[in-house]
């Protein structure tokens, strides 16, 4: 007898750039990120490498489900000191607009996805990379790992359409908390919020999913699929409509003298001193 999620169809990898492995076996997907560092901060092409790894798998119907990790940390969020994104920074507007489009469409790639996606979560996962987390279904999240979002705190707006994710997950009160307060969630903290949906030990977010991801492969794939979209649906109908407009919040705030205290405050360990301006 086969066990749930294995068929006889032979096993698919493929890799997306450096830094993003894709392995299908049976009915289960595994995409790997892994920058050999144990953070794994986004870099701009890193970002269209997921994006990629989920347009593949929108068009493969032997997959049920789908399984998100990060080799270390799950992610450290976007990756500063890229060069790509120090460069569209200096561009004119039409262009830094255009390569901000990258977090946002990598995010919703995996949003739209048919499948089932469990995000399995070690170490820290941060601004970015929780907005690539709360894009799946689900996250596991181990011991010891963390989750956080300095935007705001840092004098920048949540953008990359996650605030619509957050609050169907956490409602708007805890929303505000972990959004504009940016607070650090521990994986118990997550799990009562309803932010993660599992909770593992240290070392062992993967198996965690694999298990939950083992339940969803056993069952009809078509029917799982069409029921997916249909909650999605339910649960965010406004989800564009109250989001489309963030990542030119983003380019406004990021601009801002108050984004500029909140970094050099960050870096001098002291209190911000903000203005509104």
């Amino acid at each position: 007898m086969e066990a749930a999620g294995q068929s006889d169809t032979a096993p698919v990898e493929t890799s997306f750039g450096a830094h993003v492995r894709l392995r299908r076996v049976g009915r289960i997907a595994e995409v790997t990120f892994d920058r050999g560092d144990g953070r794994n901060a986004l870099a701009l092409q890193d970002m269209r490498n997921l994006r990629d790894a989920a347009l593949w798998l929108a068009e493969d119907t032997e997959s049920s489900v789908v399984v998100l990790t990060g080799a270390g940390a799950f992610s450290a969020g976007a990756d500063l000191a890229d060069p790509a994104l120090a460069t569209a920074a200096e561009q004119p507007l039409l262009e830094r607009r255009a390569a901000f489009k990258a977090g946002p469409d990598m995010c919703q790639a995996w949003a739209d996805l048919e499948q089932i996606t469990i995000a399995a979560i070690e170490g820290h996962c941060i601004g970015g990379g929780l907005a690539l987390a709360v894009s799946c279904d689900h996250r596991v999240m181990a011991e010891g790992a963390h989750l956080r979002l300095p935007e705001i705190p840092l004098g920048m707006n949540m953008s990359w359409r996650s605030v619509p994710r957050v609050t169907a997950l956490l409602g708007p009160a805890r929303a505000k908390e972990l959004i504009i307060l940016g607070r650090k969630l521990d994986a118990a903290t997550a799990l009562d919020w309803g932010l993660a949906d599992r909770k593992a030990a240290q070392g062992a977010a993967l198996a965690g999913a694999r298990a939950l991801a083992s339940d969803y492969a056993a069952l009809p794939p078509l029917a799982l699929r069409m029921s997916k979209q249909a909650i999605d649906v339910s649960a965010q109908p406004l989800g564009y409509a109250t989001s489309f407009m963030d990542r030119d919040q983003f380019l406004l705030t990021r601009g801002t003298r108050d984004q500029a205290e909140a970094i050099a405050a960050f870096m001098e360990k002291r209190p911000a001193r903000f203005s509104g301006d």
